[in-house]
């Protein structure tokens, strides 16, 4: 029995998802291998839904093939179509480290202009890159000189 159960509603959802994709691991004359489980296991980490394709007449094996890989893997069994397996597992959550380094990307910052006597202010949207400032006249600038490559440093 396989780790993760789904309701039908779910696995119809994740066998519409898979109609689009190409197998991803293929199973070969010599059947399930653990280099094929291994690429199997990789895949799902990558992807989270995957197509095998197996090289194999018999379907009692690839049926055996799609209990086992269900099995062995955590993941849950979508479709056995052919000679076509479907098998699901949610993605992990990437860790991702925070680069404390890093400058944001560009924003998009309102800028009111005020014009003489009772006028309405002038809106202007302005985008301001990571390597710009925005004066409190309302212009960009860069926050550094562009630097300039050494041939033309030393050319000039």
């Amino acid at each position: 029995m396989p780790a993760i159960q789904l309701t039908p509603a779910q696995r119809k959802v994740h066998r519409a998802d898979a109609h689009h994709l190409d197998p991803i691991v293929m199973i070969g004359g010599d059947g399930l291998t653990p280099a094929v489980k291994k690429e199997a296991d990789a895949a799902l980490k990558a992807h989270g839904l995957i197509k095998i394709r197996v090289f194999s007449d018999d379907r009692l094996a690839r049926d055996a093939m799609l209990a086992e890989l269900a099995d062995t893997l955590d993941a849950a069994p979508i479709q056995h179509i052919g000679k076509l397996l479907v098998l699901w597992r949610p993605k992990p959550v990437k860790e991702r480290a925070v680069d404390e380094d890093r400058m944001p990307g560009p924003k998009d910052v309102k800028v009111l202009k005020y014009g003489k006597g009772g006028q309405r202010p002038e809106v202007k949207i302005l985008r301001v890159l990571g390597n710009q400032r925005l004066t409190p006249g309302g212009t960009i600038k860069r926050a550094k000189p562009k630097q300039k490559s050494v041939k033309k440093r030393q050319a000039d």
